[in-house]
């Protein structure tokens, strides 16, 4: 039987990293399902398709097809198979997936595919709704969450390393809106699940979560 590993929480709390860090001392796959809702906005705003159309939205996920596959341990995304990596962290696509995700032809489409990796596969998979709704079933779950400062500020400096003009006050502001979409969304709502373990970064270092996470699948594994 597989074992996994669901990382829940909201933007820019750490999640993956966190995962990539322990799917690496595991020997364990990573799997970034936001970086596959990530994908799915990338054709919707190449198509031109406003956020509210949710039939426009529907109809285009049947001309959509998101894969993964690992190269030099890091996962890479395809989109109809073009390699978008490179291409989805920005803001504006950040948004236009957390505004779309909360249609259900969207999440139908990538659940299965998660779920399906997760029966036959040890893996680490960290989303909005991995242990809540995607995989329930996990042997190990963790709600990963930091305050708004703090993840605004981590998001800031990401952004100046790679030479992108922002402002941390603009930054903050949009992960408040993101974090009131996802837990107030109809559909699979940002929550912690009932048997997850909550872990605030705010204070901690990558070394320090990654370190407790893999405290808690240890002693999953020996009961």
């Amino acid at each position: 039987m597989a074992f996994n590993i669901a990382v829940d929480g909201p933007a820019g709390a750490g999640k993956s990293t966190i995962a990539r860090k322990v799917a690496e001392a595991l020997s364990y796959i990573y799997v970034d399902t936001g970086a596959m809702y990530r994908a799915m906005a990338l054709f919707f705003l190449r198509e031109g398709i406003s956020p509210e159309d949710e039939g426009a939205i529907s109809e285009a996920c049947d001309r959509i097809t998101v894969t993964l596959s690992s190269r030099q341990g890091e996962q890479q995304v395809f989109l109809n198979g073009e390699n978008v990596n490179g291409l989805i962290r920005t803001e504006e696509v950040g948004n236009m997936a957390s505004r779309t995700s909360v249609y259900s032809k969207v999440r139908e489409k990538l659940t299965q595919l998660q779920r399906d990796m997760a029966r036959t596969t040890d893996l680490i998979m960290d989303g909005r709704d991995i242990g809540t709704c995607v995989l329930p079933e996990a042997q190990v779950k963790v709600y990963l969450t930091a305050s708004v400062e703090t993840r605004g500020k981590r998001r800031f400096l990401e952004l100046q390393e790679k030479g992108m003009d922002c402002e941390l006050d603009e930054i903050c502001e949009d992960i408040r809106k993101r974090d009131e979409q996802d837990m107030n969304r109809e559909i699979s709502p940002l929550r912690q699940a009932e048997d997850a373990v909550l872990i605030d970064s705010s204070d901690m270092t990558i070394e320090e979560v990654a370190a407790e996470i893999l405290a808690l699948v240890r002693t999953s594994m020996q009961q």
